[in-house]
C-alpha cells in the first residue's frame, strides 16, 4: 500500500471513531434530555471542572503569578492533574523504548556507537539550538501540543496562568530537555514557542469546545460538523468523554495525546511526510464522580488579570549595520518577535532576523540570522507612549552553520505606543557585541505589536 494513502486511511479512521462516539454519546444521552430519539446535547455537565466554577475568595488575585500546580489552594483538581500527568509520562516512556529498539533506517534516531544515555547527555549539552524544521511543524504543530497540555491543567480546574506553566514544564522539561533529547538536540523555537502560543491555542480550543456543547454541540446548524469540530479541538477529551456518556459513568478519568506532522528524512535521501497520533487514557472503575455530576456553569472570562492577552507578536522591518568583520553591506530585514507581555513594566520577548546580505565587493550573498532573547523594562507604563531599556542574549549564523555561530549580547533603547489594548507600534536601537568574534553591530528596527484576547487591560 502505498504510505502516503495508508496515512490517510489512518486519519479517516481515527476520525471515524472520534465522531462516532461523540455522536454515540449524544444517542445515549439521559432520557430526560431525549425525546422521540431527537438527539440532544444535555445542559448537565458534559467535562471537567474549570478554575471559573471554583468559589475562590478575591484575594487569590493579589499574587497573579503564584504557581499554585502543587498545591491546589483553590479547590484545583490535583488528583486528575497528576493522573494526566503520570499518563502522559509512562506512555511517553514506552513508546520511546519501542522506538529505539527499532531499526535505525525506521525510527529515524541517530544512534549512531554511543550508548543512549550518551547520546542524550551530548543532545542536552550541545543544545538548544536553532531548529531547521519547517515552518508549519515549528508554528502550528507545536502550538497544538502545547494546548494539548495546557488543556491537562485548564480542565483541572486551574486558570491560566498555572496552565501555561504546566505545558512549558511539561513541553521543556518532559518532552524538549527528556524523551526528544534522545533523537536531537533540544530547540530554541520550541521551547519558546509550543507553551506560549500554546497557551493561545489552548485557551481558545478550551472555550470553543464548551460554547458548541452549550449551544446544541451544531456548528452551523449540523450535529456531525459539531461532532466533527469537538472531535478536532480537543480529540482526546472528546473521546474520553464519549465513552463516559455512553456508559454514564466516569470510565476513562483522564486521557492525552496529540497528533502531529513531520518531514522525516528517509535512507534513500527523500522527505516523508508523516502523520503522528498518540493517545493514553487511565481507566477506572466507572464510579459517578463529581465530573459527570456537576453542574456547568461557563464563563469565558473572569477577573484574574492574567491571561491569554498578555502574549503578544510583532512583525516589522530592521536596518542592518553590521561589522566589517561579516564582509557583508548594511541593508534593512524582516523580523518578528514573540513575547509575554507580564505587566505593563515588564516583557520579554524571543526576536528572529533574517535576510540575504549582498557581500562586500562581491556580487554574491550570504545567509544572515540573528537571534536573542530579551527583556524590557518600560518607564512611564501609566502612559501610552513608553520608553524602554532593553538587555538580552543571542547569536548570530552565517549560512546556517554552527560553525559560522556567534554567541552575543546586547542592550539598547526604544520607545512602544500603545493605541489599542491589542495594537501597539514601536521603535528601538539596539547595539549588539560578541567577546569570541570581536564583532559590534548596531539595529534599528520599527515594528508593528499584536496583543491576543482582550490584550492589555
Amino acid at each position: 500500500m502505498d504510505f502516503d494513502r495508508y496515512h490517510l486511511l489512518l486519519i479517516a479512521l481515527v476520525f471515524n471513531l472520534g465522531t462516532g462516539l461523540a455522536v454515540g454519546s449524544a444517542l445515549a444521552g439521559d432520557t430526560e434530555h431525549s425525546q422521540q430519539g431527537k438527539i440532544e446535547y444535555s445542559t448537565e455537565p458534559f467535562g471537567n471542572s474549570t478554575w471559573e466554577e471554583i468559589d475562590k475568595s478575591v484575594q487569590v488575585y493579589d499574587s497573579p503569578f503564584d504557581v499554585a500546580l502543587f498545591s491546589a489552594p483553590n479547590g484545583e483538581d490535583k488528583e486528575r492533574l497528576w493522573s494526566q500527568t503520570k499518563s502522559v509520562a509512562w506512555y511517553g516512556v514506552g513508546v520511546a523504548g519501542f522506538i529505539a529498539l527499532l531499526p535505525e533506517d525506521v525510527s529515524n534516531w541517530d544512534k549512531s556507537d554511543d550508548r543512549l544515555l550518551e547520546k542524550w547527555w551530548d543532545n542536552v549539552t550541545e543544545g538548544p539550538v536553532w531548529d531547521r524544521d519547517i515552518w508549519y511543524i515549528n508554528y502550528l504543530g507545536h502550538p497544538y501540543f502545547g494546548g494539548v497540555y495546557y488543556q491537562v491543567a485548564r480542565k483541572s480546574g486551574y486558570r491560566q496562568w498555572d496552565s501555561f506553566v504546566y505545558s512549558f514544564l511539561m513541553s521543556t522539561f518532559y518532552w524538549e530537555y527528556g524523551l526528544e533529547a534522545f533523537a536531537e538536540v533540544p530547540s530554541i523555537q520550541d521551547i519558546v514557542v509550543t507553551p506560549v502560543l500554546g497557551w493561545v491555542y489552548g485557551e481558545w480550543a478550551f472555550n470553543k469546545e464548551r460554547e458548541i456543547i452549550l449551544s446544541g454541540g451544531k456548528v452551523w446548524g449540523s450535529s456531525v460538523l459539531g461532532d466533527t469540530a469537538l472531535f478536532f479541538l480537543d480529540p482526546v477529551d472528546s473521546i474520553g468523554r464519549g465513552v463516559n456518556n455512553l456508559f454514564g459513568r466516569d470510565v476513562i478519568k483522564a486521557g492525552t495525546g496529540y497528533v502531529g506532522l513531520k518531514d522525516v528524512r528517509m535512507p534513500n535521501g527523500e522527505v516523508d511526510t508523516q502523520f503522528q497520533l498518540n493517545l493514553s487514557y487511565a481507566i477506572g472503575e466507572g464510579e459517578t464522580s463529581p465530573a459527570v455530576k456537576r453542574r456547568q456553569s461557563y464563563a469565558m472570562s473572569s477577573s484574574d488579570p492574567i491571561d491569554y492577552g498578555v502574549v503578544g507578536i510583532s512583525v516589522g522591518m530592521r536596518y542592518m549595520m553590521l561589522d566589517d568583520a561579516f564582509l557583508l553591506e548594511d541593508q534593512w530585514a524582516p523580523t518578528m518577535s514573540l513575547g509575554v507581555y507580564f505587566t505593563p513594566q515588564l516583557s520579554s520577548r524571543l526576536n528572529y532576523t533574517r535576510a540575504d546580505f549582498d557581500r562586500t565587493g562581491s556580487s554574491e550573498d550570504a545567509t544572515y540570522e540573528n537571534y536573542s532573547f530579551d527583556v524590557q523594562y518600560y518607564f512611564m507604563s501609566d502612559e501610552a507612549l513608553r520608553p524602554y531599556l532593553n538587555v538580552g542574549i543571542g547569536e548570530t549564523v552565517l549560512e546556517q552553520q554552527r560553525s559560522s555561530k556567534f554567541f552575543q549580547i546586547n542592550g539598547g533603547l526604544g520607545l512602544h505606543y500603545q493605541f489599542h489594548a491589542n495594537w501597539a507600534v514601536l521603535v528601538d536601537w539596539y547595539h549588539y557585541y560578541s567577546s569570541s568574534a570581536s564583532t559590534n553591530d548596531d539595529q534599528i528596527s520599527t515594528q508593528l505589536v499584536y496583543r491576543f484576547g482582550r490584550g492589555e487591560l
